[in-house]
Formats: structure tokens, C-alpha cells, sequence
């Protein structure tokens, strides 16, 4: 039982860590395939696609001011005086009305005068706050640049400007132009790609802080320095044109995306939790595992059914005589052990019944050993037909069987051998075209309290010598 305990103990451990092992390498080769695709083709693509469409939707504007800045009519205006100011707000009118911008506006550098598309709106005053980003403008290196500031034509409500720089044809800065869009406008256009692409988005400024961002980032976050685990990777966001970047959250792993846009002199962020990616994987793996659990068991349950099928042929082999199919001598004295032990615990008549074939060796001689064998397997189905299911027979040697009777006195016993003996008598034995008759002789012994195996075989054994000695083919007891 050990012995078995130990074989299906390790073919489970087996089965269990083959399974696990192909299992968990599938999953992490699986998982270790996902995050190179997020990183190589996925956020680079969605970063492309989001690009692709910045252009389209907020370059637009870019575009807009750009010819703004260079169109004949501006410099002409302004070269010749700023003459008719009428001119210019229906200028910015017609830009607004084609273009379908939020507001439009031109600022003189000779009067410092602020046009808009309603009308003169102020004087542009080097005092004032809020009149810092003309100057900046002025000064800047760059043609242009975009910003984000309330428009005070419209409630100073915020608006996104591109403000464009307006040279004469020698090159001399001549005022601001441009056009702006609300920043409302511009988060439902980066919503709508957070929609489509289902990844979270922002733009990042030179200095490291949000310029805009859809709902995947909270409101009170201004910059990278305050978004959990995207702080560590700061750095390397501003001081590469494009990267591939990971982090961890709250047990999450995250993947970043980023590119530089110089239109805007922003930088793209593209991110995306591998959660949601993951997700078939875990359950392709807890499906596996239970997979695993149910051939395990099935395996085991078969392993288990073919061992003790195989033991028992085993033990039916190590104890069953192959001839007579009768229990053989091994067998006996177990069983004859384990009924003394029995009777000593609790006391019960024991009998023993040591029968021989008489004058076995004339049908080998006379019919060969096929016959004897043919013999034999007969007797032991004549005697097993006259015996109780609780009595055991065993072939004790060639032509020799016991007879284990329990719960049986000497003269149970004794009618019991009188009983097998004539039916032995009476057989007619057929092998090929001979009928066989053959006799036996009988010792019929009790056990005795304080008797032990070899002590009640040797008392069976007398009787039967006593019973071959008056004539044979009868039955002895000893008391």
C-alpha cells in the first residue's frame, strides 16, 4: 500500500509540475510576446494614428496663422499706416467665419493696437499682466508658438492660441497674428482619441508640465512630477524625441508611448495599462490550470484503478497456485497466522483438514502429467463445491491440500473430510478419451490453545500418516 501510495504521489507531483511548467512558460512567453508588441507596434501605431490626426485637427489652426502671418494684406495695412481698421476686423471676421475658429486677431507693433474680429478690442500695454504674451512673441526666436491663456474678447474663457509672427519683406517684426481655439474643444478632440484608441493621453510641455490630457489623467495634475510612477521617468519623456517606456502602479504595469511634435513644441504621451491585455491571458491560464486539474485527476484516478487492478493480480499471483487456482503455501500461512491471532483475542474452534491423493504418482505414469494435472484442478473444484465460503483451501504441496476451517470443531471438521472424500471417490475424471478415478486420504487435527503454525501442521500431518497407514481413501482425527 505504501509502495502504491508512493507511485501515485509521484506521478501527481509530475503530472502537476509538467502541467504548471508548460502552463506558466506559455503564459509568460505569451505575456513577455504582448508587452514587446505593445511597445513596438501598438502605442507606436496608436502614437502614429493620434499624430496623424493632431495634424489634421489642431494643425489646422497652425496652418491658419501661418498664412495669417504671410498674407499680402496684413503687411500692406499695416506698411501703409493701419488706415481703415474696418478692414481688419472684417478680415478676422472672414477668417473666423471660413476657418471656424473660436477667435481670431492681429496686433500692431507701431500702435499696439488689439484687433479683433468684434472691433478694436484694447492698446496692448508693456504694464499690464496679461499683455506678457505679446512681448514674449515679439522676442521669441522661433515664428511662432502656442499658448494657452484666457481670450478676453470672450469672457476670458480659455483658449488655445497659436500666435504667429508678422514680419515686413525686410524681415522687421511688424505684430502678432493668430487664432485660437477653446480649450474645451480641443479636450473633445482628444477625448474622442482616447475613445477610439482607448489609451490615455496627454501633452507635455518642454518644462515638464500637462499641457492638455484626456479624462485618463486627474484635473489637480499640472505636470509630469505629479503623476504617480511617471515621475521616475521624467527625464527620458523630455529628453528624447521618441521612447518606449514602462511603469509600475498599484500592482499595474503600465506602458508609455511618447513623441516629440515640434509644431507644437510639445511632446505626446501615449499610455495604456497592460491590465485589460492581459486579461485573456489570465483567464487562457486559469483555464489551463483547471484543465491541468481535471487530467490530473482523471490520470490519477486511472493510475490509481490500473495499479490496484495489477496489485491484485500480483497478490493473486504471490498467493494463488497457478495450476489449481486453490490459495498456494504462502498464502496458507499467512492466513493461518492471522487466524491464530484471531483466536487469541477472541477464543473459537479452529480446525485443520490435511488431505493427499492416493497412489497419485500411477496416473502420471499411466495417463502422463497433463492428466495429473487435470486431476488436480478437478479435486479442488470438488472440494471447493463441498466447502463454506469462510473456509479456505490451499495446495499445500504436489498432491498435498489444506484445508483451513474456521469456527469449525474437530468433528464438524471430521464430516466435512468424509464429505470431500467420497465425493472424490465418486468423480469420474475425464482427460481426452480416459476416465480417471483416483481416492484420498484425510487428517483432521483442532487447534489447541498455545498451539502454533508449525505445531498444528505437524499434528495434521500424523493423522493423515495415521489414515494412509489403515488403508487409505479414509479420513483420521486427533483430538
Amino acid at each position: 500500500m505504501e509502495s502504491k501510495n508512493r507511485v501515485i504521489i509521484t506521478v501527481s507531483l509530475l503530472l502537476i509540475c509538467g502541467f504548471l511548467l508548460t502552463s506558466l512558460t506559455s503564459y509568460y512567453t505569451s505575456l513577455s510576446s504582448l508587452r514587446a508588441r505593445i511597445d513596438q507596434n501598438e502605442l507606436p501605431l496608436t502614437s502614429d494614428n493620434i499624430y496623424s490626426e493632431i495634424q489634421r485637427d489642431l494643425l489646422r489652426p497652425l496652418f491658419i496663422s501661418s498664412l495669417m502671418a504671410s498674407d499680402t494684406f496684413v503687411r500692406e495695412w499695416v506698411i501703409q499706416g493701419e488706415q481703415d481698421s474696418e478692414q481688419m476686423t472684417r478680415y478676422l471676421k472672414e477668417i473666423m467665419t471660413s476657418y471656424g475658429t473660436f477667435t481670431s486677431f492681429f496686433v500692431s507693433e507701431n500702435t499696439r493696437t488689439y484687433y479683433h474680429a468684434d472691433g478694436i478690442l484694447k492698446r496692448i500695454d508693456a504694464d499690464e499682466e496679461r499683455d506678457n504674451w505679446y512681448f514674449r512673441v515679439r522676442d521669441m526666436e522661433q515664428d511662432y508658438e502656442i499658448n494657452i491663456d484666457p481670450d478676453l474678447a470672450n469672457r476670458d474663457s480659455m483658449t488655445i492660441f497659436i500666435n504667429y509672427q508678422v514680419k515686413d519683406y525686410a524681415g522687421k517684426f511688424i505684430g502678432a497674428t493668430g487664432v485660437g481655439l477653446t480649450v474645451s474643444a480641443v479636450k473633445q478632440l482628444i477625448e474622442k482619441y482616447q475613445r477610439n484608441y482607448n489609451r490615455t493621453i496627454y501633452f507635455v510641455t518642454p518644462e515638464g508640465e500637462i499641457a492638455m490630457h484626456s479624462s485618463g489623467v486627474p484635473d489637480h495634475v499640472d505636470c509630469l512630477a505629479d503623476l504617480d510612477g511617471v515621475n521616475a521617468l521624467e527625464n527620458e519623456i523630455l529628453a528624447n524625441q521618441q521612447s518606449s517606456l514602462h511603469y509600475q502602479k498599484q500592482g499595474e504595469t503600465y506602458h508609455l508611448n511618447t513623441r516629440y511634435i515640434p509644431e507644437f513644441n510639445w511632446h505626446l504621451v501615449v499610455e495604456q495599462s497592460e491590465t485589460a491585455a492581459t486579461r485573456q491571458l489570465r483567464t487562457t491560464l486559469a483555464i489551463n490550470i483547471a484543465i491541468c486539474a481535471a487530467i490530473t485527476l482523471i490520470v490519477l484516478l486511472i493510475n490509481n484503478l490500473t495499479i490496484s487492478r495489477y496489485q491484485r493480480r500480483i497478490e493473486k499471483m504471490a498467493l494463488t497456485d497457478k495450476l489449481t487456482g486453490a490459495r498456494n503455501r504462502q498464502a496458507f500461512d499467512l492466513l493461518l497466522e492471522q487466524a491464530i491471532k484471531e483466536l487469541q483475542r477472541q477464543p473459537m474452534p479452529l480446525s485443520i483438514i490435511l488431505f493427499d491423493l492416493d497412489n497419485f504418482k500411477q496416473i502420471n505414469d499411466n495417463y502422463g502429467h497433463l492428466a495429473g494435472d487435470t486431476t488436480l484442478k478437478e479435486v479442488v473444484e470438488i472440494t471447493q463445491q463441498s466447502l463454506r465460503h469462510a473456509d479456505m483451501l490451499c495446495r499445500w504441496g504436489g498432491e498435498e491440500f489444506l484445508i483451513v476451517l474456521k469456527q469449525c470443531s474437530v468433528e464438524d471438521a471430521h464430516h466435512s473430510a468424509e464429505k470431500i472424500r467420497l465425493a472424490i471417490q465418486a468423480a469420474a475424471i475425464q482427460h481426452r478419451q480416459d476416465t480417471i478415478h483416483i481416492t484420498a486420504s484425510f487428517g483432521v487435527i483442532q487447534y489447541r490453545a498455545g498451539e502454533n503454525c508449525d505445531t498444528m501442521l505437524h499434528r495434521a500431518d500424523q493423522a493423515l500418516y495415521i489414515a494412509k497407514q489403515n488403508g487409505k481413501n479414509r479420513c483420521e482425527q486427533l483430538d
